[in-house]
C-alpha cells in the first residue's frame, strides 16, 4: 500500500477500527494501540525485532485481535528536520509492512519521543534503568501514536 498522508489517513478509517502505532529500532518495535474514539493512545507491547515474516505474523495477529484501521509508524527525522538514512530506513520498512499487512500507513515525526519518554520515566516515576528499557519502546510508540491523534483529531 502507499504511505498516506497522516490527515488522509484518518479519514479511512471506519467507526470501529482502531490505529496501531509503531516505533521500530534496531532491536525491537514499540506497539501502542488507539482506543475506538481515537482520542486515547495506549502502550501496548514491545516484539521483538526480527525476520520481516515473523513481525508481519505478529503485527497481523494484533491488527486481528484489535480491529485495527491503521498503521502510524514513528519516522526518526533528523534534529535539523532533515530526512536522513534513518527515516528512509524506517519509511522503507513501514512500507512494506503496510504492504504485506494489507493495511494503510502514515509515518510521523518521532524526534526525541524515546528522549521524553525516558525524561518522565526517570522524574515523574522514578523508574530504574531495568525497568525503563523494558517499556520505553511502547511508551515511546504511544507517545508517537498521541502525536498523530491529537494532531488529525476534527
Amino acid at each position: 500500500m502507499t504511505l498516506f498522508n497522516p490527515k488522509e489517513l484518518r479519514a479511512l478509517l471506519k467507526p470501529a477500527d482502531r490505529v496501531l502505532g509503531l516505533d521500530p529500532g534496531s532491536r525491537q518495535i514499540g506497539v501502542a494501540l488507539s482506543d475506538v474514539s481515537l482520542m486515547l493512545a495506549s502502550p501496548l507491547t514491545v516484539l521483538k525485532r526480527g525476520k520481516m515474516a515473523v513481525n508481519v505474523k505478529e503485527l497481523a495477529a494484533l491488527c486481528t485481535q484489535f480491529q485495527i484501521g491503521a498503521l502510524v509508524v514513528g519516522l526518526p527525522m533528523s534534529l535539523d528536520g532533515s530526512f536522513g538514512p534513518a527515516a528512509r530506513a524506517a519509511s522503507d520498512w513501514a512500507k512494506d509492512i503496510s504492504d504485506r499487512l494489507e493495511c494503510p500507513a502514515a509515518m510521523w515525526d518521532e524526534r526525541l519521543s524515546s528522549s521524553a519518554v525516558n525524561r518522565f520515566l526517570i522524574q515523574e516515576a522514578d523508574m530504574t534503568r531495568k525497568r525503563r528499557h523494558e517499556v520505553v519502546d511502547k511508551m515511546a510508540a504511544a507517545y508517537t501514536l498521541q502525536g498523530w491523534l491529537d494532531a488529525t483529531a476534527p
